[in-house]
């Protein structure tokens, strides 16, 4: 079975775990600020928070921003339930906004219709790697005076007109995950970026039980914080990744070339397009069927074929948790058209050409 997506190591990324390992820190050492460091100077941010994986980063996020209970947050339906779950672990309502059917981003010409009193923040999502159309939700939070944090899990890698998805040039913080499908792995892992001292200082305090060292050197807690370090054994792994992660990115984007090669007269499908202002991360690669009653066929075939597909995602206000707390009513237009027709192929660095023409065949054969 071919995975949708798979990480990719070796045997540097090996030896830099092994000598964590037989060092005197394991977690709490070293690795921690030379990771965050690392990452900081890639994303041209000033500064980065590495955490225990990307929910940890948004729920932080959040809270260095200071959402709290009844303030609404405006986001994207197309992503991972941790987007939302965490305003709903602080109390906040995220506000869903319908998305573009070019990207599958957050129709910014959407998003200032839905803003009120409550609202507080913006959260979008760079869904595939893909970047939103950041310059123009960046007006509109300047002229409502909301918050931008930006849940760049699939991007790390990505730009937007040339600007790097986690310089926060158009937010006032970046999340990141290191899952191990994500750009560059940490086996499990997050970050946030950002330019303000304010959050980075918050950020640090959240991370670590709210608590600092006065100047006694004893233990100070201030603030109801949480434990999501990240041990310096997931940080060696990190900052061995990302010396390649251009390379992946490369990769990916060489794998998105054979695809549409191969796919470009199967007139049943939709191909995903990159905006020209946009370097697409590729995180995932996600076709959509024209026949929504096809969909699910063509899932079942790849699979009995030896292709492991995926969806990414369904709507999050669809869960039945969500249906049941208060979003029962919800129904946007093209995030519906999205979620029945969509369909992740195989994309990760070491897919190789011969794989992507079995698979391409694969849809062929259905077709046919």
């Amino acid at each position: 079975m071919i995975p949708y997506g798979q990480q990719t190591l070796n045997a540097p990324d090996i030896k830099a775990v092994l000598a964590v390992l037989r060092s005197d820190f394991i977690t709490q050492g070293p690795k921690i600020a030379a990771f965050e460091q690392a990452l900081a100077k890639y994303c041209a941010a000033k500064y980065a928070v590495v955490c225990s994986n990307g929910t940890a980063a948004l729920h932080l996020a959040y809270l260095a921003a200071g959402l709290k209970a009844a303030d609404q947050v405006i986001t994207a339906p197309n992503t991972f339930v941790a987007t939302s779950n965490m305003l709903l672990a602080l109390g906040a309502k995220p506000i869903f906004c319908d998305i573009r059917l070019d990207t599958y981003n957050i129709d910014e010409n959407k998003i200032e219709k839905l803003i009120n009193q409550n609202t507080k923040a913006i959260v979008p999502v760079h869904f595939a790697g893909q970047p939103a159309v950041m310059d123009k939700i960046h007006t509109i939070a300047r002229r409502h005076q909301l918050i931008i944090i930006e849940d760049a899990s699939h991007a790390l890698g990505a730009k937007f007109k040339n600007s790097k998805i986690g310089d926060c040039r158009y937010s006032d913080m970046a999340i990141l995950s290191f899952h191990p499908v994500k750009p560059i792995t940490t086996a499990e892992g997050g970050a946030i970026l950002t330019n303000s001292k304010k959050y980075y200082q918050k950020l640090i305090l959240f991370r670590n039980h709210g608590i600092h060292k006065n100047k006694q050197g004893k233990n100070v807690m201030t603030e109801l914080g949480y434990n999501y370090r990240l041990t310096d054994i997931a940080a060696a792994l990190g900052i061995s990744q990302l010396k390649k992660l251009d390379k992946f990115i490369k990769a990916r984007r060489q794998v998105v070339n054979w695809y549409g090669q191969e796919l470009k007269n199967v007139k049943e499908i939709i191909l995903p397009q990159e905006l020209k202002d946009n370097y697409s991360g590729w995180h995932i690669y996600v076709i959509r069927t024209q026949n929504a009653k096809l969909r699910d066929k063509l899932m079942v075939y790849l699979k009995c074929n030896g292709v492991g597909v995926n969806f990414h995602y369904p709507a999050v206000y669809s869960h039945p948790y969500y249906r049941r707390h208060g979003f029962k009513n919800i129904s946007l237009r093209n995030e519906e058209i999205y979620q029945q027709t969509c369909l992740t192929l195989p994309c990760y660095p070491k897919l190789t050409h011969q794989q992507v023409k079995f698979i391409s065949r694969q849809i062929k054969k259905f077709y046919d």
